[in-house]
């Protein structure tokens, strides 16, 4: 899809916090308005378990594909992952897709470390052969699914500096970028396509996702201060990630772009207990200019210039994260106004 330089697809991303019959209408008003994708974190200790969600959300929905963003290598064995997504796909049909990174929350909150990036790349490959019904090797044994018939399961990869963009390029059926900054978006997906066609890859065939949050508001400063407060979060989830490349490449390494890592200096620390939430006190010193850059403010026509030219880089998808005091209305928004006007560019 890459290639057509068109972002055709939506998706939705949410939080499972109870009651998840929330969750799940949330997930069939999505699809209703025209998303085909709906995502939710994954972290066990933070919020309820995902995938019971995803097996409701499947049912009471006709074409949505659902899966987590994103899952670890660590919070469940490879086996019961793989065994999980296929038994989703074979009760609704190969509707399921596996966004997966190091374990950041879900690593973190239980006092454990987020996994490297060889055993996160290793993981990847026998997650989707287990899945597909492929013989495969897990800490040393050699294991199979046989019950898998016409398994299908993607493997996105969320990631952000240097070497976890290359093993995206290298393994990934598709790239999760968390962030709507123009500029480090062609930076992220040149990276990986590079890594890609290294590999001996087609790079057009790796799926490309933005996610970020989305907020649609009037063209007034009142409304789009607003919009900021509820979004700021965002800057402060993303700082965690920021913040590693720091400790690993430097603060003055060229490897990473300033305009990724600059604005963390007056971070402080971080409580995951207020992970992705709306009024994060951690997230005060995010500036309004990175709120502007990583997500999408105000009126439909401003997401519609934006996502346009997002599909101009290469973005196959935008999942827009709906944590803030209008999650109802950002998605009828979308349906009525952003995905038609999108399309129609």
């Amino acid at each position: 899809m890459s290639h057509l330089e068109v972002l055709v697809d939506f998706g939705l991303v949410l939080q499972p916090d109870p009651p998840a019959a929330q969750t799940v209408g949330l997930m069939q008003r999505a699809e209703r308005n025209g998303f085909r994708y709906g995502w939710t974190f994954d972290s066990a200790v933070l919020w309820q378990e995902p995938f019971v969600i995803y097996s409701r959300v499947l049912e009471h929905t006709e074409r949505l594909i659902v899966g987590p963003m994103v899952t670890n290598p660590g919070t469940r064995t490879w086996e019961v992952t793989a065994s999980t997504f296929a038994t989703l796909n074979e009760m609704y049909g190969n509707r399921t897709v596996c966004g997966i990174g190091r374990g950041d929350s879900a690593m973190r909150v239980a006092g454990r470390t987020p996994h490297t990036l060889a055993r996160l790349g290793t993981c990847i490959d026998a997650i989707r052969d287990l899945a597909e019904g492929r013989e495969t090797v897990v800490d040393g044994a050699p294991m199979r699914l046989s019950w898998v018939r016409d398994g299908r399961l993607p493997v996105w990869m969320a990631a952000y500096g240097p070497k976890a963009l290359a093993l995206v390029g290298q393994k990934a059926d598709g790239f999760i970028v968390q962030l709507a900054d123009l500029f480090l978006t062609e930076w992220m997906i040149k990276s990986v396509r590079a890594a890609a066609a290294d590999a001996g890859r087609d790079p057009a065939a790796v799926t490309i996702c933005v996610a970020a949050p989305a907020y649609l508001c009037a063209d007034t400063p009142d409304a789009l201060a607003h919009a900021r407060e509820q979004c700021r979060w965002f800057g402060g989830m993303v700082g965690n990630h920021v913040a590693d490349l720091v400790s690993r490449y430097g603060e003055d390494s060229n490897v990473v772009p300033d305009a990724l890592t600059s604005y963390i200096e007056r971070r402080e620390g971080y409580d995951y207990a207020q992970h992705g939430r709306t009024g994060n006190p951690d997230a005060e010193f995010v500036p309004d200019e990175i709120v502007d850059r990583f997500c999408i403010l105000g009126p439909p026509r401003a997401h519609i210039a934006k996502l346009t030219a997002l599909g101009k880089l290469g973005v196959d998808q935008f999942a827009l994260y709906a944590m803030h005091d209008a999650r109802e209305q950002v998605i009828d928004g979308y349906g009525a106004d952003v995905i038609p006007g999108v399309a129609a560019m």
